[in-house]
């Protein structure tokens, strides 16, 4: 075996030999169609190419319903989705997160002829998926699949929509999530930051802004969230989009089949009016705490909605703040150190006022330096125009980023439906590329005059205010800084037991957050 290994390595050795051999008598030859590398301001590329929006149809049912058909046929895969005229905006008071519980007990809570383990294993078993969900001002339902079941998972997905059991287990455990959320809200201090903002910004009470608290989980029955339903969920004001692998006419004769004789009894009238939305307040505001070692801040005011004529001037203001070779990042992190992440952006909305907002993170005793810059930049946008190189990097970045808005059918179709769903022109979105496109320095910095508001500036700080060294108050003289609570308010449940320890206590809630209830001083699931 020796013998074998050892002539092994003797024949390896003489072949590297007359390798090398060879490579040092013919030398290294530098390759015929070598490129001398060029630097990446000389390089050129060809302009993108014009953006084409798939065909797609769409018509209307006699009860209302408005729905999209967008077909593609190159995976074997449909989905769809609904937008229904629903919200959070529509919550009566003291009940907030009702809408919440509702778009989650849709899906969660089973249907009349499939329970809840019944509806999970009907989708698993087709690798198929049915969600619902409400958010601030729109409710939606989505479906996915395989071609071959769309049939079974539509009608399921119609069952769904139309037929929810709302399965009283169901609702106690989205209860009981929303009290385990509501106490762990505060873990997170940049949660925390964008919370109290938002907040600061539109009021405690508007459904922009609004906290679910103990006691409206408590509010909340059964009852609450059928009747809710009954008022949200219509047919009228739905649009339905499906977009993938299927035959328009097999399409449409599913639509008529599950859809068509949808139409429910209304129970209630439904609020479908939005809340004025005012800024409510400015100034300095901290959150203490004492734990941390760096300061999470946000800095802005009430912003704008999308059909504003500062659009496309604000949206290059954005770029040419943001960024790597962005205003912000090369002052603040760059050059003077003081964050690694650092943002500022006009944020409108569809239906109502968004936000400015900028902000970041900065050890505790950078938390002044930090701002002071802050405000500098955002003054400096509205006395000096942006350069003419500052102007074309922008217009370019948003529009080089445009193609990426119709990667997929599913995004198209769906920027179609929340432009009818908000009342915006179906090209809205091309109107606004050819904006950029001829927005002028002169047009940014009007824009940002009259958008940019410094005496409006809401600024909050959560972080260890006794570290921020120098303090707050060098900021201004004038600006008086607010504390703000964030104390969570015990359930009425758990505040009635005041006599017990707060090890006791804290168990106590645990064990109502994870759905027991407390009976003659036993604790009991259900």
């Amino acid at each position: 075996m020796f013998w074998f290994s050892q002539r092994r390595l003797t024949t390896g050795f003489f072949l590297a030999m007359a390798t090398l051999g060879l490579v040092l008598t013919l030398g290294w030859s530098k390759p015929a169609n070598a490129v001398t590398a060029r630097d990446y301001n000389d390089l050129e590329f060809a302009p993108l190419g014009e953006i084409q929006i798939p065909e797609f149809e769409r018509y209307e049912l006699p009860n209302g319903m408005v729905v999209y058909l967008m077909e593609k046929h190159d995976l074997p895969l449909i989905s769809g989705s609904a937008t229904f005229k629903a919200g959070e905006f529509m919550e009566p008071p003291g009940k907030a997160g009702l809408a919440g519980m509702v778009g989650e007990a849709m899906r969660s809570g089973g249907t009349v002829s499939y329970t809840p383990d019944e509806l999970n294993q009907f989708l698993e078993q087709r690798a198929a998926s049915v969600e619902t969900s409400l958010e601030a001002t729109s409710g939606s339902a989505s479906f996915s699949a395989l071609s071959e079941d769309l049939a079974d998972v539509f009608s399921i997905f119609a069952e769904v929509i139309q037929q929810p059991a709302f399965a009283p287990d169901k609702i106690d455990l989205i209860k009981s999530q929303y009290r385990g959320s509501i106490a762990r809200r505060n873990d997170d201090p940049d949660e925390v930051t964008t919370r109290e903002f938002r907040k600061l910004i539109y009021g405690e009470e508007s459904p922009f802004a609004r906290m679910v608290e103990y006691r409206d989980v408590d509010n909340i029955s059964r009852d609450d969230i059928v009747d809710f339903y009954q008022a949200a969920i219509q047919p009228r004001g739905t649009i339905l989009g499906i977009s993938g692998d299927f035959d328009a006419g097999q399409m449409k004769a599913l639509i008529e089949e599950f859809f068509a004789d949808w139409s429910p009894e209304v129970k209630g009238k439904a609020n479908l009016s939005l809340p004025q939305v005012q800024q409510k307040t400015n100034g300095l505001y901290v959150v203490d705490q004492p734990q941390l070692t760096q300061s999470y801040i946000h800095i802005g005011h009430l912003g704008g909605r999308l059909d504003s004529p500062d659009h496309a001037p604000m949206v290059v203001l954005n770029e040419v703040l943001n960024g790597f070779g962005g205003r912000l990042f090369n002052d603040i992190r760059s050059r003077q150190g003081l964050a690694y992440v650092v943002y500022a952006f006009w944020s409108p909305r569809y239906d109502h006022p968004g936000l400015f907002i900028g902000g970041g993170q900065t050890r505790s005793e950078a938390t002044v330096p930090f701002i002071e810059t802050m405000y500098r930049e955002i003054e400096r946008v509205r006395q000096e125009p942006i350069t003419a190189e500052e102007l074309q990097y922008a217009k370019d970045a948003v529009l080089n980023g445009f193609v990426f808005n119709f990667a997929t059918p599913e995004q198209t179709l769906s920027r179609l439906i929340r432009y009818e769903y908000y009342g915006y022109p179906s090209d809205f979105v091309f109107k606004f590329q050819k904006e950029v496109e001829s927005t002028t320095v002169e047009q940014v910095l009007a824009a940002a005059q009259r958008n940019l508001k410094p005496k409006d500036l809401v600024t909050i700080v959560v972080g260890n205010i006794d570290a921020i060294d120098p303090a707050l108050g060098t900021l201004a003289e004038e600006l008086k800084i607010t504390p703000i609570d964030i104390t969570i308010t015990r359930s009425s449940r758990v505040r009635e037991m005041g006599h017990y320890s707060d090890l006791t206590l804290r168990t106590v809630r645990q064990a109502l957050d994870n759905g027991y209830q407390l009976k003659a001083g036993r604790f009991s699931q259900g």
